[in-house]
């Protein structure tokens, strides 16, 4: 393909800033400002008290500070929990040590949003007798934002590219030994997973007033995220140490968001045929 017609990679380099041997990677500021501009948006839906069911959030706005702190943990423990279960086992179980390894990068989407699901129930019990649903409803609404961070950085740190292509916004990445043009994936799953489906929950939350029962949507996002995700994982390139599954198409990535997006299909119906009608404010 003639270069003209490819899209230039940036080069950013992944350290954003290093202050004497202390570097601070993109990737990392991903995370904390995903974790603040999310809690910062999570401050706002839950002190307009009129989005949530009887007016009632899971918890009040400000703490939503504490449960930042609670919010990076989880998703670090359960980000790589997951990747050491879902994605490469048996080389954990023969290199136990390595699993605190967190430089290898290895972090698992799916395992960190088990590990924050788990918190934010945890963390609305803890903080009082908010609904759990809501709680999930919560960050359901501004996880996109950490989402869309992320899959940034991935892009910088040329990891997780696609396939090799021949449509004119194709990516050479200085990672690739071979070089080829290849899908932006990162870039795919930003638009999807992080900037289309905040807008659609964002219409959810404040057009039709989905907060007000418990669940909606958390079972949007479900469907939203695990369809996005499935979509990409035919062009992006699996795990090298998994490959494809049964010799074929299917990634782990798809596998692990099914579950997602039929979880997704019962919380909505669950929600949509709860008793309760839903007053407008």
């Amino acid at each position: 393909m003639p270069q003209e017609l490819l899209l230039p990679f940036p080069n950013i380099d992944p350290i954003a800033f290093a202050i004497g041997p202390f570097a601070v990677r993109w990737y990392a500021l991903g995370y904390l400002f995903g974790v603040g501009l999310g809690a910062a948006y999570g401050y706002l839906l839950l002190a307009n008290t009129r989005l949530w069911h009887k007016g009632e959030p899971p918890f009040a706005a400000k703490d939503i500070w504490d449960f930042a702190f609670w919010t990076m943990l989880a998703i670090v423990i359960g980000g790589r929990v997951g990747y050491v279960l879902f994605y490469n086992l048996p080389y954990y179980l023969a290199n136990p040590v390595e699993i605190i390894n967190t430089l290898d990068g290895g972090m698992s989407y799916h395992g960190g949003m088990l590990g924050l699901m788990l918190a934010v129930i945890l963390f609305t019990r803890f903080k009082g007798n908010g609904n759990w649903l809501s709680g999930l409803d919560l960050i359901a609404s501004v996880s996109t934002i950490g989402i869309f961070l992320v899959r940034i950085a991935n892009f910088i740190n040329a990891e997780l590219y696609g396939a090799p292509t021949t449509l004119p916004w194709g990516v050479v990445f200085p990672t690739d030994p071979e070089q080829l043009p290849r899908h932006p994936s990162q870039l795919y799953e930003a638009a999807l997973e992080g900037l289309l489906l905040f807008l659609v929950i964002r219409i959810f939350t404040h057009v039709f007033y989905s907060l007000r029962r418990p669940g909606m949507v958390a079972g949007i996002f479900g469907i939203g995220y695990g369809l996005s995700r499935i979509a990409v994982e035919f062009v992006r390139l699996p795990d090298e140490q998994i490959g494809y599954l049964y010799g074929g198409w299917l990634t782990m990535g798809m596998v692990l968001s099914v579950p997602l997006v039929l979880a997704g299909l019962a919380l909505v119906v669950w929600a949509a045929t709860r008793r309760e009608s839903l007053v407008r404010g």
